[in-house]
Order: C-alpha cells, then sequence, then structure tokens
C-alpha cells in the first residue's frame, strides 16, 4: 500500500523538522528528502533546491523567530493525483497536511516586526513522494495573517472572520490509517467535477453558474486566507468573498493544477499558477491593472455526501499582489 508508506515518510519527516536541533536540520531533512528535491515556498522566499538550501532558507530562519515552534496538525492525508482534465490518474503519489505553527514571535520574520507575544501562522502543504523519497514540495504560510498578528494591516479590514483556522470539526482529519477505497475514488471524481465541470463553466455574467450551490452545503465553513478571512455559510461566501473575486478576475480559470488527490471524505489540490486570470476589476483595494495574474495556492476540501461542508484556503496574497505591481512587504514597511 504504497500511500500508507507515502504517508509514513511524510509523518516521520514533519517530526524530523520539529524535533532536529537547528544545525542539524540539513542531514536531518536529507534523510528524506532527494537530492534535488524542489520546495516551492511562499513570496519572497519561493523555490529552493536540496535539504541544505531548504534548512538554511527556510527552517532556521522561522525557529530563529520563533524559538519554540510547535506544529499543530489539523488535516493529513494522501494519495494518487489524477490528470487534472481527463480525470485519470497521473501516476504521481502526494501526502499533504495543514494545520498551525506556534510559537512566541521573538525576532522579526521577513521585515514582520516581532511582538515577544505567542503567534498561531497558518501553514499548508503538499508533499510528492517517488521510490521512498521526498522529490516536490508545494508549502505556504500565510503571511497576511501574521501580520494582522503584530498589528500590521497592508490590505483592507477582511470582510469575513479573521484567525479562523480551525482542523475538522468532527476532529476527523488526521488520516493515518488506510481509508476505503471506493470513498476515496469517489472524492477524486467529485473535486475533479467540481473544479472542472462546475468553477470552470463559469458564465462570466451570473454566480450561480459556477453550481457552487449544487456542490457547497448551505452551512459550509470557508476558511479563507489573511485579507479575506472566513465565510460561516455559503450565503457569506457568496456575498463576502465570491461576488469580488469574478468582479476582479471574470476570465479567471483553473488550469495547471500541480496535484489534485483524495483520500477518504478529503480532497486537496496544489496549484502554482494553478488559476490563470486577468485583472478586470478592483480587488482588496487595488484598481483594474489589466494585467495577466496566475495564483498560486492549496485547498483542501471535507465532504458529506455530495456536498462540501469544509474546506481551508491557501492564496500566496504577497505573490498575487506583486503580478498587480504592490509590494505587500515594502507597504509594511512604511
Amino acid at each position: 500500500m504504497p500511500n500508507q508508506e507515502n504517508k509514513k515518510l511524510v509523518w516521520s519527516y514533519w517530526d524530523a523538522i520539529d524535533r532536529y536541533p537547528a544545525g542539524e536540520l540539513p542531514a536531518g531533512l536529507g534523510r528524506y528528502l532527494e537530492s534535488d528535491a524542489v520546495w516551492h515556498g511562499p513570496d519572497p522566499i519561493n523555490d529552493l533546491v536540496g535539504s541544505d538550501a531548504l534548512a538554511g532558507g527556510f527552517w532556521q530562519p522561522l525557529r530563529r523567530s520563533f524559538p519554540d515552534l510547535a506544529r499543530q496538525l489539523h488535516l493529513f492525508f494522501g494519495g494518487l493525483s489524477t490528470d487534472r482534465m481527463d480525470g485519470n490518474n497521473d501516476g504521481r503519489m502526494w501526502v499533504c497536511g495543514t494545520g498551525l505553527l506556534r510559537g512566541t514571535f521573538a525576532v522579526d520574520y521577513i521585515g514582520i516586526p516581532a511582538t515577544g507575544e505567542p503567534a498561531a501562522v497558518r501553514w499548508g502543504e503538499f508533499c510528492r513522494v517517488d521510490n521512498g523519497r521526498i522529490v516536490e514540495t508545494f508549502f505556504l504560510l500565510d503571511f497576511i495573517d501574521l501580520m494582522r498578528q503584530a498589528g500590521i494591516h497592508v490590505l483592507p479590514p477582511s470582510r469575513g472572520k479573521d484567525g479562523v483556522y480551525p482542523p475538522s470539526r468532527a476532529n476527523d482529519g488526521v488520516l493515518r490509517d488506510a481509508q476505503d477505497a471506493r470513498e476515496s475514488d469517489y472524492s477524486l471524481d467529485h473535486i475533479r467535477r467540481f473544479i472542472f465541470d462546475g468553477l470552470n463553466a463559469d458564465d462570466q455574467s451570473r454566480l450561480a453558474s459556477m453550481g457552487m450551490a449544487d456542490y457547497f452545503h448551505p452551512k459550509v465553513r470557508w476558511y479563507g486566507p489573511g485579507g479575506i478571512g472566513a465565510c460561516l455559510g455559503f450565503a457569506d461566501l457568496e456575498d463576502l468573498h465570491q461576488r469580488r473575486w469574478p468582479h476582479a478576475f471574470p476570465d479567471r480559470r483553473v488550469r495547471d493544477l500541480d496535484a489534485l488527490i483524495a483520500e477518504g471524505s478529503f480532497s486537496g489540490a496544489a496549484g502554482w499558477s494553478g488559476v490563470r486570470a486577468t485583472h478586470k476589476g478592483e480587488y482588496l483595494g487595488g484598481p483594474a491593472t489589466s494585467r495577466g495574474i496566475a495564483v498560486n495556492g492549496l485547498d483542501f476540501w471535507k465532504r458529506v455526501g455530495e456536498q462540501y461542508v469544509e474546506n481551508w484556503v491557501f492564496v500566496d496574497m504577497i505573490h498575487l499582489f506583486r503580478q498587480l505591481g504592490v509590494d505587500l512587504l515594502e507597504r509594511m514597511r512604511h
């Protein structure tokens, strides 16, 4: 059962990140990563290759800023990725997870001023495993929400609720055991249909054309990124987020997902440039630029029956706004 072996590998990898002293991290990570493994991270860190670069470029600086850093895991599952359009398996195996990294914000991080107070940094990760080694990773931290915790607001006030990043309400999202294969297969087909037969069917004139009401429960909990916030119910999701997203990016389409997987009743997607669009309208205070944009994001869903009841959403907002000509890190410094 390769998925179970892959999950054990990634579980041990995350444990090593959390357990090894900072100076031993390069060698520790090297036990799990292929020598040329590529880590795709959030702007301004971006891509790192190999265990030395990952330890020195990301984990050691993060642990310097949060010396008592502790991982809180909310979701954990894996699976075989489907081809994004025709639904056939593409042969790539992934393990993903999300939760919070908690610690005392003791030292400035990427220019965000330390508060000396506890902080909870939201994280999401997809690891591709091949022959018992991690060969590729997609990873995001919610820097905008960390800025909010530091009292800095680089975007207009969130229309949704800030800081709402819980585990599954049923506390059933950490799937260490094998799941029913038929349920997993159905979840994978369901999420593919939702994205490519639903979201991408939008006619740019009516929200209903995306068919989201067919796929999302009326009481869905949609946990959005910093700058957008959580929407607690489908009506909130449409009013607080969905009406504004298509206004700003009317021709948006999901095109180039790197991973689309499911296990049990949970599904996940990772896409660097996974959504492409043209910036045609105001968005979070930024006027239209007519620029083409590519969105880096991660998504996790929980399905009950035919509808999604929870959706955890990550968007690299610093990367998105950089494409609109706005440097949010520079805005933070002023």
